[in-house]
């Protein structure tokens, strides 16, 4: 069969689930992965053809797109920030937000390397991400802040195996460290080989979960059946308990003048901003992400 007719077919079968542009960018997505193909080799060689074989595969990845399996999931990997990250069902695929985020860090981080020598002695900058999943925020910190020393938290092993693989992967360096962090007293006493830990970080950053559990008639059914809930819910009653403690670990583990940066739900910025207040945080500043809502949050100690 042409690759051209069978492009027709894929997506009209997909148009009762997703939009055709949606379902058009899938289809580009895995004819790169599957036939490393990209869209100007279709667009210049329009005759090009699918063996049996090939169609076998491609319907059976199209039957899961119609379960609203995520086409990253099916892939096994993602993009995040320009770079290559393996993703599976342990971890939250990264979103665009994300990159915002670490966009914001990266500026941030590069005028803060600036300042020189550190507290220790040492010029490296010192970097914790809490609830690391993929890696991709740590990871990506690592590649952009040259003189980064990044250590991530998670409470998953399967998440931290990933995220490993993908440090390996995008070739940094990330001490990765398994624990609770709400059961963490001590940044500095965390359960790590890596011996010692840093007293103090200079940029502490966090994308917790923050979706309260009435909110989730508003998640997208692909993400609710597939991504693991233990990185996306919160309880309903005290939706802001992992900012609230990773702030008070802030408090004793950054540097003076150190920042503390997270990924917030989108209808709790008011909120945020009186935690992070009535914590003794100051510069505190709002931010909104490409789609105008209020999605990232950074104060200083």
């Amino acid at each position: 069969m042409k690759i051209k007719q069978y492009r027709t077919q894929f997506i009209q079968e997909l148009s009762a689930i997703y939009d055709a542009g949606e379902a058009e960018s899938f289809f580009y997505l895995i004819l790169e992965e599957k036939q490393k193909l990209k869209r100007i080799d279709f667009a210049l060689d329009p005759d090009l053809t699918f063996s049996d074989d090939e169609i076998e595969i491609w319907n059976s990845i199209l039957e899961q797109l119609k379960q609203e399996i995520p086409v990253q999931y099916l892939l096994g990997k993602t993009s995040f920030y320009g770079l290559d990250f393996e993703v599976n069902e342990n971890v939250l695929i990264p979103r665009p937000e994300t990159e915002e985020l670490v966009e914001w860090i990266i500026q941030s981080g590069k005028m803060e390397a600036g300042r020189g020598e550190r507290e220790d002695g040492s010029k490296n900058l010192k970097i914790l991400d809490i609830g690391t999943g993929s890696g991709c925020i740590a990871i990506s910190l690592a590649k952009n802040i040259s003189n980064a020393e990044v250590f991530a938290i998670d409470v998953s092993e399967k998440a931290l195996a990933t995220a490993q693989k993908n440090a390996e992967i995008n070739e940094v360096k990330v001490i990765f460290i398994n624990t609770n962090i709400l059961e963490t007293d001590d940044l500095e006493k965390l359960p790590t080989s890596h011996f010692p830990l840093p007293t103090y970080f200079d940029i502490i950053v966090s994308n917790p979960p923050y979706v309260r559990e009435f909110e989730k008639e508003e998640i997208k059914k692909n993400v609710l059946d597939n991504e693991p809930h233990l990185a996306l819910f919160v309880d309903d009653n005290d939706a802001l308990v992992f900012y609230r403690k990773i702030a008070e670990l802030a408090q004793k583990n950054l540097s003076p003048n150190g920042q503390l940066f997270f990924e917030i739900n989108q209808y709790l910025g008011k909120e945020m901003i009186g935690l992070l207040e009535n914590m003794g945080f100051k510069n505190i500043e709002l931010r909104k992400d490409i789609y105008g809502n209020d999605r990232m949050i950074r104060g200083t100690i």
